[in-house]
């Protein structure tokens, strides 16, 4: 059974509306790097290791054009420590409010992958474990699946959702303002679930 990797349900509920998985609550290491695949692959490799089966472990950040991408990766980060209302008023300062919900999942089975438009990623990341020794992830390629949506930077409306919600606007509605259905449909994480899920299906 395929295990999506998160302590968050509610990635699960959406989850399943694109394949039949559950949840798997492991808290694996979440690298610092300005690329949201090498994060996610760097995750699945490890929950692949722990669980033995497959997995799918996502990443996803909030990217403002006029602010570098930034806080792209570091979103959570950003969201813990200046809060989104800060955020919103550091766009405000700029003439370009335009951004974009990034979001990539990273599947990992311990197999290799059929040529595909999706990118593989193979890179060997020799990374520091907690006891100070080195593990190398070579060999255990992991799948990308990338999902984006377009939008703006706007004062905070709305009380639903999480995150960067309330201040990231799409076609006139922020995501805060949107039902739980409503933003499924267009959201980062859909759209690449839906393109696993068509990939998966197959696999």
């Amino acid at each position: 059974m395929l295990q999506y990797v998160t302590t968050n349900e509610g990635k699960v509920r959406e989850a399943r509306e694109y394949m039949d998985c559950e949840q798997f609550a492991y808290d694996y290491t979440e690298i610092q790097h300005v690329d949201l695949g090498a994060i996610a692959a760097h995750g699945a490799r490890e929950a692949y290791r722990e669980a033995g089966n497959p997995v799918l472990v996502d990443d996803a950040g909030l990217f403002v054009d006029s602010l570098g991408g930034f806080p792209g990766p570091y979103s959570s980060y950003a969201e813990d420590t200046l809060g989104i209302e800060r955020v919103q008023r550091l766009v405000a300062g700029e003439e370009d409010h335009r951004a974009s919900f990034r979001c990539v999942l990273a599947y990992c089975d311990g197999a290799d992958f059929a040529a595909s438009p999706d990118p593989v990623d193979r890179d060997e990341r020799a990374l520091a474990a907690a006891d100070g020794e080195h593990q190398s992830d070579s060999g255990v390629p992991v799948k990308l699946f990338e999902g984006t949506v377009r939008g703006r930077i706007v004062s905070p409306r709305g009380d639903g959702g999480f995150g960067y919600d309330p201040i990231f606007e799409h076609e006139g509605t922020t995501m805060a303002e949107m039902s739980t259905e409503e933003k499924n449909a267009i959201s980062h994480r859909g759209r690449a679930l839906a393109k696993f899920g068509e990939w998966f299906a197959e696999r």
